[in-house]
C-alpha cells in the first residue's frame, strides 16, 4: 500500500518530503538529572524526585550512564560527538511538565551529522542523514480515563531520559520513512541502550510531512503528526497525510503548520495545535547545568566497545556463510536472535543453513507460542547443537529430530538422553535394514511383482512400510539404497 500511495502522488505531479524525529528511552535505572527510578509500571507519582516535580532546593546532576548511551549511538551512526555540548531549557506550559520548561538541547547536541543505510521493502536501499540525536528529559504523563471527566497527573515518567534522532527530510513515501524506523528500532535495541517497547512508550516518533510539486526543490508548509507509537500507525499515518496534502492544494487551499494527532479507528490525522518554532519554546541554556563535556578517550573507549554492527553482521552471514538475505535479515533483527545463532553453529561448524533453518523454525515458533524472548528459551544453543549433531551423524532422521526437541522444549532432558530413553536412535546397520526390507518384500508379493512390472511408484510404499515396521527409525538415504538393490 506504501509504494502505490507513493507512486500515485508521484502519477499526479506531487512529491513527498518525509522526516521523522524518533525518541527513544534510554535503558537507564535513574532519570536524566535525578536518582528517581525509570521503571515501567509503577504507581502513579511513586518514582519522582523532588526535582521531578520542580520542588525548590535541588539541582539537576547529568546520568552519566545516558551520555555513554548517546555517545553510543552517535558512533553507530558514523556521526560527530561533540566534546563541548550544551543542555538547554525549552520553555513551554503543559500540566504534565511542572517545572514550566523541558531540559533538552537546542544548538550543541551531542550528535551530529550522522547517517544510516535502509534496504525499503521493494529491495532499494537509502541512505538516510541523521541532522542530530540530542538528550532531553521526557515529560510526565496526563491521566484522562481514570477520574470521571476529570484529569490527573503521572509524573512518574518526568525526567526520564530520552535520546531524540532526527532525520534529515529526505524519505518520500510511507515505505521508505517505516523502514528507516525498523532500521533504527534494530539498532538501539542491537546496542542495549533502549528496549524499543513501543507498546510502553520507550520507542515512538513525530512524523513531518510535507508535499510539493514534482521538479520544485524548496520545501512545502510541513505538519507534524505527533506520538506515534507503532510502526503500522507511522505507515497510515503519513499514507493519509500526504493524500491529505495533495487534495487540499489541488483544490485551491493552503496548508496550515500545524501539529495534527492519528485517529487508528479512523485511520486520519486531525489538528491538536498550531506548530511551535524555535522561537516559541525560547530556548536558552540552562543556567543549573554546566556545559557537557566529553574527552576524546572516552569517546574512543565508547567506539573499541561497539559490538558488531546489525548491517555488517547481516553482511557477513550472506557473504562468509552463504545465508540467503532473507535468512540474515531474520537473524539480524534481534541481536539476541544473532548470538543464538552463532553460538549453535560454533558447535556444529559449516552447517550455518541447518542451524538458521532451526533457529528460525523450531525455536522461532516455540518462542512464538509460549510469548518468549529468545533469552528464556528453554532449550539453549548447547542443546540445540547437540541435537544437530545427531542428526548431522546420521543418528536420527529429521522428522525424529523434531519430536526430540518438542520434548526438549518441554524440559524432558538433553537430546541423548530422550533418544536413548525412547529408543529412537536411527536404525543404520545395513544387516537390520535388509531383515526389515525383506520383511516387507514378503507381506507384500502382489505389490512388489507390480514393481517388478514398471509400476516404479510403489517404491515409495515399500519405503513407507519399512518405516512403519521400524517405527520410523530406518536411515532414510541407506534405506533407498538397499530397497533399490533387492528390488532389482
Amino acid at each position: 500500500m506504501s509504494t502505490e500511495t507513493r507512486s500515485n502522488a508521484d502519477q499526479r505531479g506531487w512529491q513527498a518530503v518525509i522526516g521523522l524525529e524518533i525518541h527513544a528511552q534510554l535503558s537507564t535505572v535513574s532519570k536524566l538529572f535525578s536518582r528517581a527510578a525509570t521503571a515501567y509500571g509503577a504507581e502513579p507519582n511513586t518514582q519522582a524526585a523532588l526535582l521531578d516535580v520542580a520542588l525548590p532546593g535541588t539541582l539537576p546532576v547529568p546520568n552519566r550512564e545516558a551520555i555513554r548511551k548517546a555517545i553510543q549511538f552517535g558512533l553507530a551512526v558514523q556521526g560527530t560527538i561533540a566534546q563541548h555540548s550544551v543542555f538547554a531549557r525549552k520553555n513551554y506550559f503543559y500540566p504534565d511538565l511542572p517545572k514550566g520548561y523541558q531540559i533538552s538541547q537546542y544548538e550543541l547536541p551531542v550528535v551530529a551529522d550522522g547517517k544510516i543505510a535502509v534496504r525499503v521493502d521493494d529491495g532499494r536501499r537509502i541512505d538516510v542523514e541523521i541532522q542530530r540525536a540530542h538528550l532531553e528529559e521526557d515529560a510526565g504523563k496526563s491521566v484522562h480515563d481514570a477520574f470521571h471527566a476529570e484529569t490527573g497527573i503521572d509524573l512518574n515518567r518526568a525526567g526520564t531520559p530520552l535520546l531524540e534522532i532526527v532525520s534529515a527530510p529526505v524519505m518520500h513515501s510511507a515505505a521508505e520513512a517505516v523502514a528507516y524506523m525498523r532500521t533504527v528500532h534494530t539498532l538501539v535495541r542491537w546496542l542495549g541502550i533502549c528496549d524499543g517497547n513501543m507498546q510502553e512508550g520507550s520507542f515512538r516518533c513525530d512524523c513531518n510531512v510535507s508535499v510539493r510539486r514534482d521538479g520544485e526543490t524548496r520545501l512545502g508548509t510541513r505538519t507534524e503528526i505527533k506520538n506515534v507509537n507503532s510502526f503500522r500507525f507511522v505507515e497510515k499515518s503519513i499514507e493519509y497525510e500526504i493524500e491529505r496534502q495533495i487534495r487540499a492544494l489541488e483544490n485551491g487551499e493552503a496548508i496550515v503548520q500545524e501539529t495534527r494527532l492519528y485517529d487508528p479507528t479512523r485511520h486520519q490525522t486531525r489538528p491538536m495545535r498550531s506548530k511551535e518554532s524555535a522561537d516559541d519554546y525560547r530556548y536558552f541554556p540552562d543556567p543549573d547545568l554546566p556545559p557537557l563535556a566529553i574527552a576524546t578517550a572516552d569517546i574512543e573507549r565508547e567506539r573499541a566497545a561497539l559490538p558488531e554492527l546489525p548491517q555488517a553482521r547481516r553482511q557477513r552471514y550472506i557473504d562468509g556463510l552463504g545465508l540467503p538475505e532473507a535468512d540474515a535479515d531474520q537473524l539480524c533483527a534481534d541481536r539476541a536472535n544473532a548470538d543464538y545463532f552463532e553460538a549453535v553453529l560454533a558447535a556444529v561448524p559449516g552447517q550455518a543453513k541447518l542451524c538458521a533453518n532451526w533457529v528460525l523454525g523450531e525455536v522461532a515458533a516455540g518462542l512464538n507460542e509460549a510469548a518468549i524472548d529468545i533469552a528464556a528459551a528453554p532449550v539453549s544453543p548447547a542443546a540445540l547443537s547437540q541435537l544437530l549433531q545427531r542428526l548431522r551423524d546420521g543418528s536420527i532422521s529429521g522428522k525424529i529430530a523434531k519430536d526430540v526437541f518438542a520434548a526438549m522444549w518441554q524440559g524432558e532432558g538433553s537430546a541423548d538422553a530422550i533418544i536413548d530413553a525412547r529408543g529412537l536412535k536411527q536404525i543404520s546397520d545395513s544387516g537390520a535394514l535388509g531383515a526389515a526390507i525383506d520383511a516387507v518384500l514378503a507381506d507384500y508379493p502382489s505389490q512388489l511383482d507390480d514393481y517388478r512390472k514398471g509400476n516404479d511408484k510403489l517404491l515409495q510404499f515399500f519405503v513407507g512400510q519399512v518405516m512403519k515396521r521400524t517405527k520410523g527409525q530406518a536411515n532414510p538415504q541407506q534405506l533407498n539404497e538397499l530397497l533399490r538393490q533387492k528390488l532389482g
